[in-house]
């Protein structure tokens, strides 16, 4: 697919289902939320949690492609993480912490949901807080599907000293304004350069999300819609026993879906790999695994269909199998 020639623009994509927005009080911040359908006793709230520099606009392909059937009557939530879209702070931040997701969702779940138990869908960095989510609140969450939320390499004790140096450092790098997220001069630039990360990406998807992901700034330039503290590395190591503590809290039925495309081989280079992935997912008591060919990362924007009907299929089982 060549991303260097004609605009875009003239080929957006066409929501299917039209989503409204509003703002919600969480915490100390007002988060933004997208929203499809209406509040429902009969059927559970459907959660949708993006990843890491996205927006929860980012589901609208797989919102589209749910069958009438299991979107009617449903609410679909899908929240801008705290830093991400238009949920940003007031006052400036220069780093965030990975507890304060979980403790958004709470909040979030409080407004949307009350007491009654939620189906959570997390793509990625999303993925992990629905499965840490599902582990410290179990009785929230009714089924879970986990589109490539892997976690990440397991740490050494010894490793701690060198990584607290390395965030004070990026800490100083951010006041100095070294660490910036990269401006765009148009909408049109901004869907090649998500076209260029993705080669699956269809032009008119990237020029729809080109406009969720990014907005002009007062120069006129396209700036992504993410805080650039988020490039600051989180200063506590990874403990992957505790990561599995909290897979066996879980107990709602938990689909783990993964692309073609092997993510982790290309991030982490044996440092992890899924082989070991599927050991800690043993750790979850009712665990299915599922692929999704011809896709990769971004597999909801890739392959939203079989995203959609593997969502659906999962959630509207009586024994999912």
């Amino acid at each position: 697919m060549s991303t260097s020639t004609a605009s875009t623009s003239a080929t957006a994509y066409l929501a299917q289902r039209r989503a409204r927005t509003e703002t919600v009080p969480i915490r100390t911040l007002h988060y933004h939320v997208r929203l499809w359908g209406q509040p429902s006793t009969r059927l559970a709230p459907l959660v949708l949690l993006h990843g890491w520099m996205d927006v929860g606009a980012s589901w609208q392909f797989v919102v589209d492609a749910f069958s009438a059937a299991f979107a009617q009557g449903r609410q679909i939530i899908a929240p801008d993480w705290r830093g991400f879209g238009h949920s940003r702070p007031a006052t400036p931040c220069d780093h965030y912490v990975f507890a304060d997701y979980l403790a958004d969702l709470d909040q979030l779940l409080d407004h949307y949901a009350g007491d009654q138990a939620i189906d959570l869908v997390g793509h990625s960095m999303g993925g992990n807080v629905a499965m840490f989510y599902a582990g410290v609140r179990p009785e929230r969450v009714r089924r879970l599907v986990n589109l490539e939320g892997f976690g990440l390499p397991a740490t050494r004790p010894e490793q701690a000293p060198r990584r607290y140096t390395q965030w004070l450092e990026q800490l100083r790098q951010f006041e100095r304004g070294e660490l910036q997220l990269t401006t765009y001069a148009s909408a049109d630039a901004v869907a090649q350069r998500l076209m260029k990360t993705n080669p699956r990406l269809s032009a008119d998807k990237a020029a729809w999300l080109a406009r969720e992901w990014a907005e002009p700034d007062a120069t006129g330039r396209w700036a992504i819609l993410g805080d650039a503290a988020h490039k600051i590395m989180n200063p506590q190591l990874y403990r992957v026993d505790e990561s599995l503590a909290l897979y066996h809290a879980i107990q709602a039925p938990v689909l783990s879906v993964q692309a073609e495309g092997d993510s982790l081989a290309q991030w982490w280079s044996g440092k992890y790999d899924l082989q070991e992935y599927y050991q800690r997912l043993q750790h979850v008591r009712d665990c299915r695994l599922a692929s999704v060919a011809q896709a990769g990362h971004m597999l909801h924007h890739d392959q939203p269909q079989e995203v959609a009907q593997l969502i659906e299929q999962f959630f509207s089982d009586k024994n999912p199998a």
